[in-house]
């Protein structure tokens, strides 16, 4: 019983960072990656379409992005879709390419994105801290209905904890490699 709830809270606190390094990756550097450009959806034919099922993202040189949609018609929806995407992209049109420059960072912009870097590590902690709570809580429930010694319960809590700290350094240390990778000229 205590191995399966330790398990599950190791299985949601790892979905926690793993959800931080998604939401890292949407941060755009300085330099040019496709996963910049995953979570936009363009307009084609009045559905909202995942680009990466519309195009090949590719990247042509450390600052610039290659688009090659598949359906040519679908060139102008695309661009659009990235001009309206809040990442400050320009795109540029050379007949069915589209090519995304990556314009360098401000200092200030970089700045910004490390506050954000560190609200989005701030949530996946409190996100561990609340599996470990819930755990304890499920243990505690456990000790109260006689299906555990207390000596079971104090051993799960530090198994728990140690998970947490392990976690908590994972994210730690995640948002440490990414503040470097933004303020990094």
């Amino acid at each position: 019983m205590l191995d399966e709830i330790c398990a599950d809270a190791k299985s949601r606190m790892q979905k926690a960072v793993e959800v931080l390094a998604g939401e890292l990756k949407k941060l755009r550097t300085g330099r040019a990656h496709p996963s910049l450009l995953e979570h936009i959806k363009v307009n084609f034919y009045g559905t909202d379409t995942p680009l990466s099922q519309m195009a090949n993202v590719s990247v042509s040189d450390p600052r610039t992005l290659s688009i090659s949609p598949w359906d040519k018609t679908s060139v102008q929806a695309i661009e659009k879709a990235i001009m309206n995407s809040n990442l400050g992209l320009n795109p540029n049109t050379a007949g069915s390419v589209i090519r995304v420059p990556m314009p360098p960072l401000t200092e200030e912009r970089r700045r910004d994105l490390v506050r954000v870097v560190k609200q989005e590590a701030e949530a996946a902690r409190v996100a561990i801290r609340n599996i470990r709570r819930d755990a304890n809580g499920d243990f505690k429930e456990l000790l109260k209905e006689k299906d555990i010694s207390e000596d079971d319960e104090r051993r799960a809590q530090e198994r728990i904890q140690k998970l947490t700290d392990q976690f908590v350094a994972e994210v730690d240390k995640a948002m440490a490699q990414k503040e470097a990778d933004l303020l990094e000229v």
